[in-house]
Formats: structure tokens, C-alpha cells, sequence
């Protein structure tokens, strides 16, 4: 690349999370979006949806992010963009609406398939809790690569494309799955659903990323970058990448401080600034052989919340009490010295993408929620934080 990436994610839009936009579950059991469609009388959740599509990411929020410094957007979409899967609603206009917005103010588009049916990951960012069955259907495979293609299909043409993402964070075995925990993380509400449910083997996830890759080839162009998602193992990839014959491909790592923690790193800034310090290394070795970017991460820690989060538990999931407060040049000091350290290291490999853009969150109003702005690029912009520019 010319120029690193300094993308922004569009995160909780098209495709949902409660800890996000919790108003959009009021009143519904619901902790993930697939029984959200269910829990609600259809009526009420096709108003909530338009609404939230509408209002929550517009034309507005393009010119900010380019103005701010951002050259590309990750937006996430779920299976059913293209309405083809009922009783959940497609998204394809709204993903439209997006490239021309981004076209208007000089913005890159890196599409993300998100979720896959009945689970890639058992996270509630999959859509559905505590289910990961995908990987064991033959069906739903077929079915996430026919929308990889439609989706290729649809874009090609268009200025504003940078890639396509064949599949976000599918859980292979090994110390996310343990670490994580995500069938105790988020628990099935539906235990017969999650009867079966494991970690992709690593096999099977090249597997399908060859396919993906080679489905959508056939209609990108060669400067369109076609990315894979990790697996959760940054190292793992290396023969991959060397006994296939990709043309422009990149390898996308998530890297949350929150991750860290439960690794036991110390919730202080000196030892998260070892820790990202180290996640450069390890992106320059991996760089060597393929590119690299990180796709997500945030400034989100427990130190400067002021109390352990267990990992990023958020206060949709647990309540938990404060032992401290940090005042605003204490919060400016932590966050702007993390930042540096994150982009410093990232750029090792292709750049960044902030997770997220925008959160549907009261942070002044609602004392649980004190601290959960840091993920939320748009206030920290706003509070001095971070520096798009940097």
C-alpha cells in the first residue's frame, strides 16, 4: 500500500449488539440479534430496525470520518444482507447508501461478513449466543460463500471498494476458545440449538478460505484486497500463505488490551504498553510473509474504567462496582499514550481499524456505562483521546 490504513469500524449498524444500542432490545429477553426478530411482534421489529438503520450511521457521519482523518471504513454486514433470509431483515440498500457516501467524501469500503448462520464464534457479535455449528453444515458453507460472491458481484464496479472480509473471527481451537469461553461467555438460550457446538479446525477454515477466495476473485479486481480473518492465531498462517498463489491478500488480527487482561497482564499503563509493544513484534515476524492489519481493537481497558471487567463483561451481562475514578487529564494521559503505543505497533504490519465508530450509550446519565466512551471513536475524538492523524 501507499499509505497505511487508518480505517474506523461501522460496528453495531448492520449488524447488532445490545451492549451497543441496548434501547433497541427494551422490553425483549433478547441478547443477540437472532432471537431479537423473534421475541418481537414483526410490526415492531421492522419499525425498530428501519429506525435504527436510518438514524444511527448517516451521510453525516461519512463527511466526520473523513474530515477527522480516517481513510477507510470496515462495515460489517450479516448473512442475511440480501434479505434472503426470514424472518431477519436485508440491509443491501443501506450497504449502497454507504458506498456512495463514501465515494462523496473519499473513503475506502472494506466489507465484512460478520456472522454466519447458527455461529462461527459463539460471540453475540455472530449474531446468535453460545451456537457454533456453522462450520459442521455443508449447507450454511455453501450458503456464506454464494453471499461472498453476490456481494463481489455487486461491488466490483464501484470506486469505493477496498476489499471484502471473507468471514469475521471464526473461533479455531486453541486459547481464545479457553481463554474466552464463549458457550460460557454467552450462554445458548437454546441448549438443543447448541448441542454440538466446537471450535473450527484450523483445516477446515483454510479450506474455506480458498474457496472464498477463489469464488470471489472471478469477479474482483486484482487491486481489490481479499482478507482473512485470523482465527484467533496469528502465527498459525505462514505455509498457508506460502503454498497458495493469492493475489493481493492481507491477514486481519483482532487485538483488544481487554484480551490482555484476561492473559494476566497488569491493568496499569506501563503493562499494557509492554504488551502492545510485544503485538508489534510479533506483527513485523508476520509481515514478512504476508500483510498484515489490525481490523479492530480500542483504547477500552479496565485500569481506566477503574475496575476489573473480567475481560471486557459488559454492563449489559454484569454490574459491576467502581473503586475508583480517574479525573479528565489522568484519562487524557492513559488514552493518548495508549493510542501512540497502538499505532506505533500496528503500524508494523498495514495499519488499523478502530472498533468501533459510534455506541448508543449514556455514559453521564448511566454510572454502569462509566468508561465504555473509550470504545467509541466519535467521543473520544471529542474528548482529546485520539488522533486519527497520528
Amino acid at each position: 500500500m501507499e499509505k497505511k490504513l487508518r480505517g474506523v469500524n461501522l460496528g453495531g449498524w448492520l449488524v447488532l449488539e445490545k451492549w451497543m444500542a441496548p434501547s433497541l432490545f427494551q422490553g425483549a429477553p433478547a441478547n443477540d440479534e437472532y432471537y431479537l426478530a423473534y421475541d418481537l411482534p414483526e410490526p415492531e421489529y421492522q419499525a425498530r430496525i428501519l429506525v435504527h438503520r436510518e438514524s444511527f450511521i448517516t451521510e453525516a457521519d461519512f463527511l466526520r470520518i473523513s474530515a477527522a482523518g480516517f481513510n477507510t471504513v470496515r462495515i460489517p454486514v450479516p448473512y442475511f444482507v440480501f434479505g434472503d433470509r426470514a424472518p431477519f431483515i436485508g440491509c443491501v440498500d443501506y450497504l449502497d447508501k454507504a458506498f456512495s457516501w463514501a465515494k462523496a467524501y473519499d473513503l475506502k469500503i472494506l466489507i465484512d461478513l460478520h456472522t454466519a448462520p447458527f455461529g462461527q464464534n459463539g460471540f453475540d457479535n455472530g449474531g446468535l449466543s453460545g451456537v457454533v455449528r456453522w462450520a459442521q453444515m455443508p449447507e450454511e458453507v455453501e450458503f456464506e460463500l454464494t453471499v461472498l460472491e453476490r456481494l463481489a458481484q455487486r461491488y466490483a464496479g464501484h470506486e469505493a471498494l477496498w476489499g471484502i472480509e471473507v468471514l469475521n473471527e471464526p473461533i479455531t481451537e486453541g486459547e481464545v476458545w479457553n481463554s474466552m469461553s464463549p458457550m460460557e461467555r454467552f450462554p445458548a438460550r437454546d441448549a438443543t440449538l447448541a448441542e454440538g457446538s466446537a471450535p473450527i479446525t484450523l483445516s477446515f477454515l483454510q479450506t474455506f478460505y480458498q474457496h472464498a477466495y477463489h469464488r470471489m476473485r472471478s469477479y474482483l479486481r486484482d487491486e481489490h484486497v481479499i482478507v482473512f480473518h485470523d482465527g484467533f492465531q496469528l502465527h498459525a498462517w505462514k505455509e498457508f500463505f506460502i503454498r497458495n498463489d493469492f493475489k493481493n491478500v492481507m491477514l486481519d488480527t483482532h487485538q483488544y488490551i481487554m484480551m490482555a487482561e484476561l492473559a494476566g497482564t497488569e491493568q496499569s499503563l506501563e503493562g499494557y504498553k509492554v504488551f502492545i509493544a510485544g503485538l508489534g513484534k510479533e506483527i513485523s515476524e508476520v509481515a514478512k510473509y504476508v500483510d498484515v492489519f489490525v481490523g479492530e481493537w480500542s483504547l477500552f481497558n479496565s485500569y481506566a474504567v477503574g475496575t476489573d471487567t473480567k475481560g471486557g463483561i459488559n454492563p449489559t451481562q454484569e454490574e459491576f462496582s467502581r473503586t475508583r475514578s480517574l479525573t479528565k487529564s489522568e484519562l487524557e494521559e492513559i488514552y493518548q499514550t495508549l493510542w501512540r503505543a497502538s499505532i506505533t505497533a500496528w503500524n508494523q504490519g498495514e495499519g488499523h481499524m478502530y472498533w468501533t465508530y459510534k455506541l448508543s450509550i449514556d455514559t453521564i446519565n448511566e454510572p454502569a456505562w462509566y468508561g465504555w466512551d473509550s470504545w467509541d471513536a466519535s467521543r473520544a475524538m471529542a474528548k482529546n483521546w485520539i488522533d486519527p492523524n497520528y
